[in-house]
């Protein structure tokens, strides 16, 4: 059975505060007995929930907008990726280094990453450019250079107010 990222994440969580709260029952069971563990367990499970809420509403606390902005700066450094990894299909150092499936699944990813809503246009229309002279296959050098200005056109949209 295959689980989400999110669901993950809150069973290691889980996983975690039974770990936090068994060790707070053995510390009192050390002290104390019998009657200082379910304290200690008690306390702990206190804290860790007291921790918990604390620490959500302060997760929870920055504006939606600086996230948006950190969001599609690492979107846009994905197209990159995908795209510079799409031309390394369409010309390998090797001839006949990368198989025709391998180059049409790189294709398919770059031009998925490349339509992405949340990237700013002007990265998007750049992405389409450099995405048209590596789909001719003609030329290494232009293809290369597309990279190049699709890459400096993320970092020009990075350093913008």
């Amino acid at each position: 059975m295959k689980l989400s990222a999110c669901t993950r994440a809150y069973v290691f969580l889980t996983m975690m505060v039974v770990c936090v709260v068994v060790g707070g029952a053995c510390f009192g069971f050390v002290f104390g007995g019998w009657t200082a563990a379910a304290v200690g367990a008690g306390t702990t499970a206190v804290g860790v929930g007291f921790g918990g809420l604390v620490h959500s509403r302060i997760a929870v606390a920055p504006l939606p907008s600086v996230q948006t902005d950190v969001a599609a700066e690492g979107i846009a450094d994905v197209v990159v990726m995908g795209v510079a990894l799409y031309e390394a299909a369409v010309f390998p150092v090797i001839p006949g280094g990368v198989s025709d499936r391998e180059q049409r699944a790189r294709r398919i990813l770059a031009y998925r990453l490349a339509a992405y809503d949340a990237l700013p246009r002007v990265v998007r229309i750049s992405a389409a450019d450099a995405l048209e002279i590596i789909d001719e296959g003609l030329d290494k050098k232009r293809a290369r250079t597309a990279v190049k200005a699709l890459s400096l056109t993320v970092y020009d949209c990075r350093t913008a107010p």
